[in-house]
């Protein structure tokens, strides 16, 4: 049982006894431990007994099997999972492929479809997508070719046409737990396989993946996935995979440094999903399958670049899309440019939202097509707003949160109207408060709440990490190179801590005067040691 002793803090109690959590709770003690033996027992999913079967035929009879990923973490780590497991199980011809943004967008598209069948596969198995492609299945079904879809989006209405679909969302599977990401569900096909084939293989090793995939897709770091990213995030900061190993190394990332959720939401995930924003995705999973060290280097290094590229790319998108928007009414946008490069409109777009409090579409148009992603405040029906434009639309598929589209230039003027009175007609929508904020105990030093938030992690999507805020003395401020704000403050327990404000140069304080500031508060890794900051989101006179 989790008790008193546990934490330290009175903010992070009253916390924890805001999400109705008790201090002395089996609910708390559970969450806290999140082990991967309470993992629940999967014989209920829908589609796992007859996917590990026709898997372990392909191993025993030396089929030819494609493992085909979506371009995003969850779909690359998915497919990285099921290539390596089925190699080391003794699988001899396993090819595995990326959907890409620029050669027919997501899921087994016409292109994709077209370098599927160039390996001439007796098995296609498709990770992170496939729900929604029946045209493309159905091909495979006539070729003779069998196909397994394993995914966590939208249930189609329609069958498909595939030998099994493994969905905890279909309504007839009993696995009750909804939350796994494409990667668990792979990972719990190569625990179903493993045993089909009555083979030795420990499959925590693949948990560095399944937690890269998890985080990086914004699925609930709670239940299962808790416990599966928590091992995971143990795991990846060992490195021991040859290129997260190396890709560590151009991060300037040490290995055996703990590692928290945001390290692979702002750190690591980018850098894996730069490739496919810019052009083939399938370095990554090159990358990732690596097990040569050398040749794990030149790709770490080539991802890097590519990020920088991808970086370079988006602060232009951002810039112009900034000043457009800035000329625009308040309410929902619509922004679309020629040559704005659609791999990375979705950046833009949530950087928009976030800034506007605002539902936002960017669309990229080459040569009279648009395609574009949607994104909104937390909370806000953006995937029904959508759905009323949709005439205007070639296409377009989503959730609530984030949706993609495809439209005619001669059509924005027309949708950029309609999305707007569509989501104006929204006048019940109540904004979420995706993280909440808490006004640090005055009882409290910074390094003993730091103590109790790390119990917390992985902190993300239903596991939020909490904002802070105090009002503090400032001991002595300066702006550093890059307009960002380095502090030293004393809180109200009398503790002095250093602070740092990105991009915060411009709201320089006084020395001695007071300030309300709103933080996270980190392991000074410059500094190294046991040293502590604050990461100052907002800063304001008191």
């Amino acid at each position: 049982m989790a008790g008193d002793s546990t934490f330290r803090s009175q903010t992070v109690r009253r916390y924890l006894e805001g999400r109705g959590l008790s201090l002395d709770s089996k609910a708390l003690s559970q969450f806290l431990a999140a082990r991967l033996k309470d993992l629940t027992p999967p014989e209920a999913m829908v589609g796992r007994t007859e996917t590990a079967r026709r898997l372990a035929q392909a191993v025993r009879e030396g089929e030819s099997v494609v493992v085909f990923g979506d371009y995003d973490c969850d779909g690359m780590t998915s497919a990285a999972i099921l290539t390596d497991a089925l190699r080391k199980l003794g699988a001899k011809r396993v090819t595995p492929l990326v959907a890409s943004r620029f050669s027919g967008g997501y899921g087994l598209s016409g292109p994709a479809l077209e370098r599927v069948l160039r390996a001439e596969p007796t098995l296609v198995v498709t990770c992170d997508c496939g729900s929604s492609d029946h045209a493309a299945l159905r091909q495979l079904q006539e070729r003779g070719i069998d196909a397994v879809v394993i995914d966590h989006h939208l249930v189609p209405a329609e069958p498909l046409p595939v030998l099994a679909f493994l969905n905890p969302h279909r309504p007839e599977c009993g696995f009750p737990y909804k939350g796994l990401a494409s990667c668990g569900l792979s990972l719990s096909v190569v625990a179903a396989l493993r045993n089909e084939l009555g083979k030795e293989l420990d499959v925590r090793q693949w948990l560095d993946l399944v937690a890269i995939g998890t985080i990086a897709d914004v699925a609930p770091l709670e239940g299962d996935n808790r416990a599966l990213t928590r091992a995971g995030l143990e795991l990846l900061a060992e490195a021991k995979r040859p290129g997260l190993r190396a890709l560590f190394e151009v991060m300037g990332l040490t290995r055996g440094e703990r590692l928290r959720a945001s390290d692979v939401s702002f750190r690591l995930a980018p850098r894996l999903n730069a490739p496919g924003r810019l052009g083939p995705a399938d370095i990554v999973l090159e990358l990732l399958l690596s097990e040569n060290a050398e040749q794990a280097r030149g790709l770490a290094a080539e991802v890097e670049r590519l990020c920088i590229v991808r970086r370079e790319e988006q602060d232009r998108m951002w810039k112009e899309a900034l000043a457009e928007a800035e000329k625009a009414p308040p309410g929902a946008l619509v922004l679309g440019r020629e040559g704005w490069n659609h791999g990375i409109v979705g950046i833009v777009a949530g950087r928009l939202a976030e800034e506007r409090s605002a539902p936002t579409i960017v669309i990229g148009f080459e040569q009279g097509i648009g395609r574009g992603s949607a994104r909104g405040p937390a909370g806000f029906p953006l995937f029904d707003a959508i759905a009323e434009c949709s005439d205007c639309l070639v296409r377009f598929g989503g959730h609530q949160a984030a949706a993609g589209l495809e439209l005619e230039i001669s059509k924005l003027e027309r949708f950029s109207d309609a999305f707007r009175q569509a989501c104006a007609r929204r006048t019940d929508f109540v904004p979420l408060e995706k993280v909440p904020t808490l006004e640090l105990d005055p009882r409290d030093t910074a390094r003993d709440v730091l103590f109790d938030l790390s119990l917390l992690e992985p902190c993300g999507e239903k596991n939020p990490r909490p904002e802070l805020c105090v009002e503090a003395l400032v001991r002595s401020s300066r702006v550093v190179k890059g307009d960002h704000l380095k502090l030293e403050l004393r809180l109200p327990s009398g503790e002095d801590v250093a602070g740092f404000g990105p991009n915060l140069g411009s709201k320089v304080p006084e020395p001695q005067s007071k300030v309300k500031v709103v933080f996270d508060v980190r392991e000074d890794r410059y500094r190294g040691g046991d040293a502590i900051e604050l990461l100052v989101r907002k800063l304001s006179p008191s």
